[in-house]
């Protein structure tokens, strides 16, 4: 009996086991106070910058702030030792995403001296959403013998094919796609160019890290056949010769609040490895939770987690596109986030006509700002749907890849334009620029104008006659120095002199690409002069020193 009642006690341990491993825990969003104990400088923005994100930047002005900074090991060790699954962390806004089954815990957690607040975000019994968020309909099976197929229309109401017939095809141009879930993209003929090419950059799951991005829903999959899909006679997309990153952040099973951080947590992603441009066919405004639903006056712009991360996005100089939302036949109506943010291209659905899709959310943003910003075909949109195969579907979701695509065409096309005039390019350019509505907001862009537009205002002619982009400027304790010259391959004296033209500082260093100056807090306020000899030749600049 003995042996038995071992055998019996193990197989019941090992039962318990099994439960405590399939307990479910709630998802918490903990915002943090400061970032005190983080070992990370902004002075040394290479420990949690990639080279290209650094290299944005540059080229756009942005100056590096606390924002750049991660969130403080030192509480996330904190939280850790005290039982706290971390998540996500978020060092735009300061807070991480935490999974616990104990509810006494998270009370202890609340009282801590690092933390603000504490929000549940999921939880841990869930309720099946009985929803369907993305709008999928009129799916057909056509040919067109033409070169882009039937995604034609896509193009041309866009004028895009102006940038395209110049060789601007998005190369070069990075582009995240946050939606959820990228069904055989892996697989699918019209994804072999970005497969066979090495365009397809990196993958990650932000609901499920352990999952199969490859096996999910289709939804991301249709989106970025808008942008990346190359069938030549059948299908070619608005940006297919640009780069990809495919992040999946939402749980489609369930609406909760959790998925906004998810995707604020894509966003930062995004950001450290350098992408130019954000695409997202998502929107959060109800929830399965009541207690967490929005209300149209947090659709404000800069309200919601999700509109706040979408907005620092494009501070750090990404272009950011998201739907404007499938609710104009609901009660609802209006916008979703976070399409109503300040810094975000909000896109509404027109059919090839250019008639505004009875389905598209309106605006304006709560406190009467252009909401939507522009629009594109998002009505029988050609791609590849859920199934595989070439057809039409309709939505929010299909209008703004179509844009976002040739966004990255225009970056091509004006690679030292910073994202604020590229924005504006792109409203200016609309049909019904001087009389927007809650429709359609600008209305529909013309690239060929928004691409002069940049030619007259962007500050890439500013640096025409140089070889060197210095930033930022004014500055407080660092200067970031690009070359945009390669063939200067000599060592660079790089001196500061005031105007009196006392010498400062003076150096010699390597004329790498990027060229980082630290430790310049105690040159004196005002004017000064920088100096860049290289390659025999000698580059000023006047520099602008500000205190703290």
């Amino acid at each position: 009996m003995k042996p038995r009642l071992i055998l019996l006690g193990i197989l019941l341990l090992c039962e318990l086991v099994s439960v405590a491993q399939v307990t479910p825990k709630s998802y918490y969003w903990v915002q943090l106070k400061d970032k005190k104990g983080t070992p990370y400088q902004i002075s040394h923005p290479e420990s949690f910058l990639s080279q290209r994100a650094i290299n944005r930047r540059i080229r756009q002005h942005i100056v590096l702030d606390e924002t750049d900074l991660p969130v403080s090991p030192v509480y996330m060790d904190s939280l850790k030792k005290r039982g706290l699954d971390i998540f996500h962390t978020s060092k735009w806004l300061n807070g991480a995403t935490v999974r616990t089954a104990d509810t006494a815990l998270i009370r202890k957690i609340a009282g801590l001296s690092f933390v603000v607040s504490v929000q549940l975000t999921r939880p841990a019994n869930v309720l099946k959403s009985g929803t369907m968020k993305f709008r999928e309909e009129e799916t057909t099976t056509v040919y067109d013998p033409a070169n882009y197929g039937s995604a034609i229309n896509q193009l041309t109401q866009l004028n895009g094919e102006f940038l395209h017939r110049q060789g601007f095809r998005g190369k070069g141009i990075q582009i995240a796609v946050i939606d959820a879930g990228f069904w055989h993209v892996n697989e699918i003929t019209a994804f072999d160019t970005l497969r066979n090419t090495n365009r397809i950059l990196g993958t990650r799951d932000f609901v499920d890290p352990k999952s199969g991005i490859y096996l999910q829903n289709s939804h991301g999959m249709s989106v970025l056949s808008c942008m990346g899909g190359n069938l030549p006679g059948k299908l070619i997309g608005t940006a297919p010769d640009a780069s990809y990153y495919l992040f999946s952040s939402e749980d489609v099973a369930t609406e909760y609040l959790v998925e906004e951080d998810n995707w604020v947590a894509a966003a930062e992603l995004a950001d450290s490895l350098g992408v130019d441009v954000i695409t997202s066919s998502l929107g959060y405004n109800l929830f399965d939770d009541p207690q967490m639903s929005h209300s149209y006056a947090d659709m404000n712009g800069k309200k919601t987690r999700v509109t706040q991360g979408a907005n620092m996005a494009f501070q750090k100089g990404i272009l950011v596109f998201t739907s404007a939302g499938n609710e104009g036949n609901n009660l609802w109506k209006h916008i979703i986030a976070p399409s109503d943010g300040e810094n975000v291209i909000g896109v509404a659905a027109v059919d090839k006509n250019g008639i505004r899709a009875s389905f598209s959310s309106v605006g304006p943003a709560f406190g009467g700002a252009v909401k939507p910003n522009v629009a594109a075909m998002g009505f029988k949109t050609y791609l590849v749907t859920g199934d595989g195969t070439l057809g039409t579907s309709s939505g929010t979701s299909f209008s703004s890849p179509v844009l976002a695509g040739m966004g990255a065409c225009l970056l091509q096309a004006n690679p030292y334009a910073n994202v604020k005039q590229v924005k504006a390019s792109i409203e200016f350019s609309a049909s019904q620029y001087s009389k927007p509505d809650s429709l359609l907001g600008y209305g529909i862009p013309d690239f060929e104008k928004a691409d002069k537009y940049l030619k007259v205002n962007s500050i890439q002619y500013l640096n025409r006659q140089g070889s060197w982009v210095v930033s930022p400027n004014p500055f407080v304790d660092y200067l970031l120095i690009q070359n945009l010259n390669p063939v200067y391959a000599d060592n660079c004296l790089i001196s500061i002199y005031n105007l009196q033209g006392v010498c400062l500082r003076q150096s010699t260093v390597k004329a790498t690409e990027t060229i980082f100056l630290n430790n310049l807090a105690n040159l004196p306020d005002g004017f000064l002069i920088l100096s860049i000899r290289s390659g025999g030749k000698e580059e000023r600049v006047k520099l602008i020193k500000t205190a703290r």
